[in-house]
């Protein structure tokens, strides 16, 4: 019996108990202080919502089946999207490909060669020869994990995988909530619309109204004018409103996955109401935000990289075996006397690099506590953005109240002023101010009713969309 076998068998025994320690510090994700509950959740809000739409859902509390197909397309033609899933597919790729280093490698060569020795080499004697050189082999390798760190360069791969997919989720909530504002935006941009096509239409009866009482001698040259101007500015503003839209349109597009001469949306009522919000406690926020996920396998994979950094400073054991036939002819390349084999450990020791060892445990240390205070700054972030967005809703809400009845007052101005105008007591002045503070208010109710339903979304999207979102159909307080 050989001896080589045999020792390269006990070095494997010796090898094996020391390649399950790992010299990567026992993980922990940062802590992050939490407060008990949101400083401006308030009383205005539900205490718990009844979760009434799938998670992943989130924009079917919205109750519009328009914004539901769009959502569909989204998925199904962003670009952004599948750039994302590209990226996510390499990662797994990599992840894939450090996992096999665990694992021992075979790999088969063959190699024929007919070689011309000079006469004039050194060990030729002055006779030239000419030889024939066929090979077969089979070549296995395989690195003991001593210390963990292969182990450790796949666990680091798996994390940055898993923060991959974060990040896919996360920009999917972006895209989507993204679509959602723009949407809403629109249908605000429809009601506007209709609200100055219908101001165009009672200003146009105003200014026949104004002239026939010119012509007949009862009103002033500028009551003209300014009827003529009133109606100008209202178009104008139509018209920037138009253009507006048409931009709300094409960016929806290009979210779909269209060019926008392909897409169109026609127009339709503005029936949007904002729903019920449950935002939680405080302490689930970094359990449903995908950007938090990410940040915080960033950490989890440093982590692991401080034990390939560690395992630097250790020996590689790598055990190595080989063999196949060789021969100079093929009537022989396959018979017994032609086979060859050889096996054995290696150790490769590191003695000195000036330093570049200590650098890389040092760049990892610091490279973890880079990923835990990024991780712990995107959770404070994630809380500014619930609260900012809790505060919103609350004054947009009072916001709105105030602004539709600032437009209910403007009316009865307006209907006064108007009938003040035709029983000849007051001048056109008054009709043209009361107007434009109707027109003012009505716009300015549409505005906040608009950014109510964003500041909604953006508060869908700081809690983490679909990752425990819980919502309820129906008018926020």
């Amino acid at each position: 019996m050989s001896t080589v076998p045999l020792r390269a068998g006990w070095l494997l025994a010796l090898g094996l108990p020391l390649a399950a320690c790992s010299l990567a510090p026992a993980y922990q994700a940062p802590k992050v202080d939490v407060v008990p509950a949101y400083q401006e959740a308030g009383d205005w809000l539900p205490v718990q919502a009844v979760d009434t739409a799938p998670r992943d859902r989130w924009w079917d509390a919205y109750g519009d089946a328009q914004l539901d197909e769009l959502q569909q397309r989204l998925k199904a033609g962003n670009q952004d999207l599948q750039a994302g899933v590209a990226r996510l597919d390499q990662a797994r790729a990599l992840t894939q490909g450090a996992t096999s280093r665990l694992y021992p490698s075979l790999g088969a060569a063959a190699a024929a060669t007919r070689a011309r020795r000079s006469a004039n080499a050194p060990t030729s004697a002055g006779v030239a020869s000419t030889r024939t050189d066929l090979q077969a082999s089979l070549g296995l390798s395989w690195e003991i994990d001593l210390l963990g760190r292969l182990r450790n360069e796949a666990a680091a791969s798996r994390d940055r995988t898993q923060a991959v997919e974060a990040d896919l989720a996360a920009l999917e909530l972006v895209l989507r909530a993204e679509l959602a504002s723009d949407y809403f935006a629109l249908r605000g941009a429809d009601a506007t619309v209709q609200l100055l096509e219908d101001t165009v239409q009672l200003y146009g009866r105003a200014l026949d109204l104004t002239r026939n009482r010119y012509e007949a001698g009862i009103a002033a040259a500028a009551d003209v004018d300014q009827a003529q101007a009133q109606l100008a500015s209202t178009q104008a503003q139509r018209s920037a409103v138009i253009r507006q839209r048409a931009q709300l349109e094409h960016a929806i597009a290009v979210l779909v996955g269209l060019p926008p001469a392909a897409f169109a949306l026609p127009s339709a009522p503005f029936l949007a109401q904002v729903p019920a919000l449950a935002p939680g406690q405080p302490s689930t926020l970094l359990l449903r935000r995908p950007d938090l996920a990410r940040a915080e396998r960033a950490v989890a994979a440093a982590n692991a990289e401080i034990g390939v950094a560690r395992a630097a400073w250790f020996p590689v054991f790598s055990l190595g075996a080989a063999g196949g036939y060789e021969a100079q002819t093929t009537a022989s390349w396959f018979s017994a006397p032609s086979r060859f084999w050889a096996a054995g450990p290696a150790l490769a020791v590191p003695l000195l690099d000036v330093g570049a060892r200590s650098a890389l445990t040092r760049r990892a240390h610091a490279a973890f506590e880079e990923a835990a205070a990024a991780y712990r700054q995107s959770a404070l972030n994630a809380y500014r953005e619930v609260e900012d967005n809790l505060a919103a809703l609350r004054e947009l809400a009072e916001e709105l109240d105030s602004q539709e009845t600032a437009a209910s007052a403007a009316k009865s101005a307006a209907y006064h002023a108007d009938e003040r105008y035709r029983a000849g007591i007051a001048d056109y002045i008054e009709v043209t101010s009361t107007q434009t503070t109707l027109l003012q208010a009505q716009r300015a109710a549409l505005a906040a009713r608009v950014q109510q339903l964003g500041a909604s979304i953006a508060l869908v999207r700081a809690l983490g969309g679909g990752w425990g979102y819980a919502v309820t159909p129906g008018s926020a307080p």
